[in-house]
C-alpha cells in the first residue's frame, strides 16, 4: 500500500522533512510524550488489540458464508482496515493531532469529538464484555477437565459468573490500573504465543474428530453409546452459503479487525515514532492476524462443518471431553483473552476522561474511579449477555463499522487538503459508503432475525 503524502503541520509554514521519517508531531506546545516502545512490542500490542474473542467467532462466520466467500470478505475487510489506519496516520502528520477524538473535533467541531469518543467507549466496552463472556463460558469447562468424570457437580468453581468476578478482580483490574499502554507489551507477547498455540492445536485436532460427528453418552444402564449429530451429506465443505446468519459475517470480521482505538496510543509511545514506522507496525500486525484468523477458521470449520458453535471451543468440549491438548489450549486462549482486556480498556478510559474532563492533568483518584466504573460495567454485561453472537452482531454493525470505515473516511475528507479526485480522497469516500451500507444491512438483518425468533 502506498502511504506517501505531505505533512502540512501549520498553515503558515511547510515541513520540509518527508512524512515517512518525520517524528510524530505535537503541535509544538505540549511536553514530549513517553517514548521507548520497540517495534516488536508495538506489533504485539496491536495484534493483541486486533485478536481476542474474534478468533473464536470466525469459524462460525465461515460456516454461514462458505470457504471462498469467507476468504474474499476477510481479505477485503483486512485491507480496508489497514487503509483506514493509513488515513488516520496521514491526518496525524497533517494536523499534529495524536488522538482519535481530537481528529473528530478537528473535522466536525465538538460533535465530532463527542461521537468519536462515545463510539470508542461503546465499541471497547462491547469488546471487553465479549472477552469476559468467553472467560465466563470457558473457565468452568477448563476446570472440569482437571476433575474426574464422576466429580460432584454444583461446586463453586463450576459457577462461571463467580469465577469471572474473581478473575476480574485479581487479574484484569490490576492490569487495567496501569497508566500507560506501553507497559502491556510483555503481556501482549505472551498473548500472541497463546493464540499461536491455539491455532496449531485447531489444525492438529481436525483429524481427531471424524465426520459424521458423534459423541459418547451414558445410557441408563451405565453403558456408553455413540450418538451421531450429523449426516454424511453435512461433511462436505460449502464454498458459498447464503442464509440469515450470513449477516453476522461482516460485522464479526469488522469486530475482529478493529484496533483503531489503540493505534494512536501505540503510535504515541512508539520509539522514534513516524507515520512510515507505525504503518509498518500496522501492516505486519494485520497480515499476521489474517494468517492466524484464516488458518483457525478453515480448520475449525472443516472439523465441525455446519455444527460450528458461535464460540469455537465449545464444540471441542462436546466431542473431546477431558482431552489433555484441548485442556491446555483452552487455558492458553483464556489467558490470551484475559490479557487482552486491559489493553482494550485503555482507549475506553482515555475517551471517557477526555469527554468528561478534557485535557486535565493526570489524577490518580479520577483514574481509579474511571477504571473501576468501566470494569464494573463490562463485568455486568459479560454476566448477563446470553450469547456472544449478539455482541459481535450488534457492536460490529454499529460502532465497529463507524470506527473502522465511516469515521476515518469522513474525517479525512473534511480535514485533508488533497484533491477530491486523488486516490486517498476517493478511497475515503468509498470507506464511508461501504461502512454505511454494511452497517445498515447487517443491523437490519440481525433485527429481523431476532424478531422472527421471538
Amino acid at each position: 500500500m502506498s502511504i506517501n503524502g505531505n505533512a502540512d503541520v501549520n498553515t503558515e509554514s511547510a515541513v520540509t522533512e518527508d512524512s515517512e521519517t518525520a517524528p510524530l508531531l505535537n503541535n509544538g506546545s505540549a511536553p514530549p510524550r513517553a517514548r521507548g516502545a520497540s517495534f516488536a512490542s508495538s506489533v504485539f500490542n496491536l495484534m493483541n488489540a486486533i485478536m481476542g474473542s474474534g478468533i473464536l467467532g470466525l469459524a462460525y462466520a465461515m460456516a454461514n458464508t462458505g470457504i471462498i466467500a469467507f476468504c474474499i470478505l476477510l481479505i477485503i475487510v483486512a485491507s480496508l482496515a489497514a487503509y483506514s489506519i493509513h488515513l488516520l496516520l496521514k491526518l496525524c502528520d497533517q494536523t499534529g493531532i495524536n488522538s482519535y477524538e481530537d481528529i473528530g473535533e478537528k473535522a466536525l467541531q465538538k460533535p465530532g469529538k463527542v461521537i468519536a469518543g462515545v463510539a470508542i467507549i461503546i465499541q471497547n466496552i462491547g469488546a471487553m464484555s465479549s472477552y469476559l463472556f468467553i472467560l465466563k463460558s470457558e473457565l468452568p469447562a477448563a476446570i472440569r477437565t482437571f476433575l474426574s468424570p464422576d466429580s460432584a457437580g454444583n461446586a463453586w468453581y463450576e459457577d462461571g459468573r463467580l469465577l469471572l468476578i474473581l478473575v476480574t478482580l485479581c487479574v484484569v483490574l490490576p492490569l487495567a490500573m496501569l497508566p500507560k499502554i506501553g507497559f502491556l507489551g510483555y503481556t501482549s507477547s505472551l498473548a500472541f504465543l497463546f493464540v499461536l498455540y491455539f491455532v496449531v492445536v485447531i489444525v492438529v485436532k481436525k483429524w481427531s474428530i471424524p465426520c459424521p460427528l458423534s459423541r459418547n453418552v451414558t445410557t441408563l444402564s451405565g453403558a456408553f453409546q455413540q450418538i451421531s449429530n450429523s449426516t454424511e451429506s453435512e461433511c462436505t465443505p460449502k464454498l458459498f452459503v447464503v442464509s440469515s446468519k450470513s449477516a453476522y459475517a461482516i460485522p464479526t470480521m469488522a469486530f475482529s479487525f478493529l484496533c483503531h482505538t489503540a493505534v494512536l496510543p501505540i503510535y504515541c509511545e512508539l520509539d522514534r515514532p513516524s507515520k512510515g514506522k507505525m504503518q509498518n507496525v500496522t501492516n505486519v500486525s494485520i497480515c499476521l492476524s489474517v494468517l492466524l484468523y484464516l488458518v483457525s477458521s478453515v480448520f475449525g470449520y472443516l472439523t465441525f462443518y455446519a455444527h460450528v458453535e458461535s464460540e469455537l471451543l465449545l464444540g471441542y468440549d462436546k466431542y473431546l471431553p477431558h482431552d489433555i491438548v484441548v485442556m491446555t489450549v483452552r487455558l492458553a486462549i483464556l489467558l490470551s483473552v484475559l490479557l487482552t482486556v486491559p489493553l482494550i480498556h485503555f482507549p475506553a478510559r482515555k475517551a471517557t476522561l477526555l469527554l468528561l474532563f478534557g485535557r486535565r492533568p493526570f489524577s490518580w483518584p479520577i483514574h481509579i474511579v474511571a477504571t473501576l466504573t468501566i470494569v464494573g460495567v463490562v463485568l455486568l454485561m459479560a454476566i448477563f449477555v446470553p450469547d456472544i453472537r449478539n455482541v459481535f452482531g450488534v457492536v460490529g454493525s454499529t460502532t465497529s463499522s463507524c470506527l473502522l470505515f465511516i469515521f476515518p473516511g469522513i474525517f479525512y475528507l473534511k480535514i485533508s487538503n488533497s484533491s477530491r479526485r486523488s486516490f486517498d480522497s476517493i478511497g475515503a469516500a468509498f470507506l464511508v459508503v461501504f461502512g454505511v451500507i454494511m452497517g445498515i444491512f447487517s443491523l437490519s438483518v440481525i433485527a429481523i432475525t431476532w424478531s422472527l425468533n421471538t
